[in-house]
């Protein structure tokens, strides 16, 4: 369900991915908030590094990390402007976060239900609650900004 903080915090979210569009990468943002207070903000940056891990969420979780001097993000939630892929949702599920909250879906590499749901899957350890589609609209509209302009 959406909540009204959802939509706030996705469009912080949706800010870091105006950054990521501005460095000619995939525009892309993810913040982290834990107990109400953002704790991280990143942006993709595959193309400014010349790394392809460098994506928002695996950035922002490295950030929320350090912030909180611990591997596991318990009680924090991850907004990510678009579903995650494998990498991105293995990383969340790493982390011990307990929710994700994704704005636009991603029908080519989506791990969240799009191609593939390891949210769901049962036979990992980990539970994690998803939260879908939250201002789904401007989310797309930046990914095809991107796409218009390349």
């Amino acid at each position: 369900m959406t909540t009204k903080p959802d939509e706030q915090h996705m469009l912080e979210a949706l800010r870091e991915a105006e950054q990521a569009l501005t460095s000619r990468d995939r525009p892309i943002g993810a913040v982290i908030v834990h107990q109400g207070r953002v704790i991280a903000r990143a942006h993709h940056q595959v193309n400014l590094l010349r790394d392809p891990t460098a994506h928002a969420a695996v950035i922002a979780i490295t950030q929320a990390a350090n912030a909180l001097q611990t591997d596991q993000l318990t009680e924090a939630t991850v907004y990510v402007t678009q579903e995650p892929c494998p990498m991105c949702v293995g990383a969340v599920l790493l982390s011990g976060a307990a929710r994700l909250v994704y704005g636009a879906a991603d029908p080519k590499q989506g791990a969240c239900g799009s191609v593939v749901d390891l949210t769901s899957n049962e036979r990992l350890n980990r539970r994690l609650t998803v939260v879908r589609d939250v201002l789904t609209g401007e989310c797309h509209a930046l990914l095809r900004r991107a796409t218009a302009a390349a």
